[in-house]
């Protein structure tokens, strides 16, 4: 989803426009994360940018998206650009720790 929303609009109250905005991206992240995956894929990576336009926009992790609008909210901003791409990713193994001899 790239996409650009309008924060202000004419004839609804902004509280309720934010509330759809984020009722809409977390409907959009959950039925990307319910697609099925590729072979040798663990789970889908979302990569989130957030920002007044698509060039300033900056990464930000998934679950900060909503606290960003917030917060664009909050500074009264007239629209924000919103980008999530579902990147299906495997996990990575942990590194295995050597035991520490005790003396």
């Amino acid at each position: 989803m790239k996409k650009t929303f309008q924060l202000l609009q004419e004839n609804k109250k902004p509280e309720r426009v934010v509330e759809a905005i984020k009722h809409e991206i977390r409907k959009y992240m959950k039925r990307e994360r319910g697609k099925k995956l590729p072979d040798g894929a663990d789970y889908w990576e979302l990569e989130c940018r957030f920002g007044r336009d698509s060039n300033g926009a900056e990464s930000i992790v998934s679950k900060e998206i909503t606290a960003a609008l917030d917060g664009a909210f909050a500074e009264d901003w007239s629209h924000c650009y919103i980008e999530i791409i579902a990147k299906a990713t495997k996990r990575r193994e942990p590194p295995v720790l050597e035991a520490m001899p005790l003396d």
